[in-house]
């Protein structure tokens, strides 16, 4: 769902760009629930407040809701059928195919240099393998984040120039 969000949202629509766009993926991503729900949210929010915060949310809801409804209607044919296990079986293919573009959009445009690039390795590493929090990963590259900043142009971080500095 995400690429094919990012391509109406960035390239057809022209709402936010591809930095904006890796933005509110990692804010959505970061906040608890599902991020399609979280994105519909935060993106409805960004272009027409509240009510449009709520009718994105209810368009990504909505449609999950009927269809799982009338599934629910029609289990029994579902449960015993090899033609809609193997329906599904496929889908589960392309979901993961979806996933994978993805994660390659999204790292096309976060991995820039060597920091970004250890870090989307470590971080995954300490996620899949150690089982490590994903809010600890997070705070911790907030805080690295910070630190190389600092310590590649000392005296940065008071600097006014900065977004959300005194202007």
């Amino acid at each position: 769902m995400i690429p094919i969000l990012s391509d109406i949202m960035v390239k057809d629509k022209k709402w936010f760009t591809e930095d904006e766009m890796i933005d509110i993926i990692a804010i959505c991503q970061g906040l608890p629930g599902v991020i399609a729900i979280n994105m519909a949210t935060y993106v409805g929010f960004k272009k027409r407040k509240l009510l449009g915060s709520f009718v994105a949310t209810l368009g990504v809801i909505l449609p999950s809701f009927v269809i799982i409804v009338i599934i629910a209607k029609g289990m029994n044919f579902i449960d015993g059928n090899s033609y809609v296990q193997g329906a599904l079986g496929g889908l589960r293919a392309a979901a993961l195919g979806l996933i994978l573009i993805a994660v390659y959009q999204v790292a096309k445009g976060v991995v820039k240099d060597w920091f970004s690039a250890v870090g989307a390795v470590s971080s995954f590493v300490l996620i899949a393998v150690f089982k490590i929090n994903v809010v600890y990963i997070i705070v911790l590259f907030l805080v690295l984040g910070v630190i190389r900043v600092y310590t590649s142009n000392p005296g940065s971080l008071d600097n006014s120039d900065h977004r959300g500095g005194d202007r």
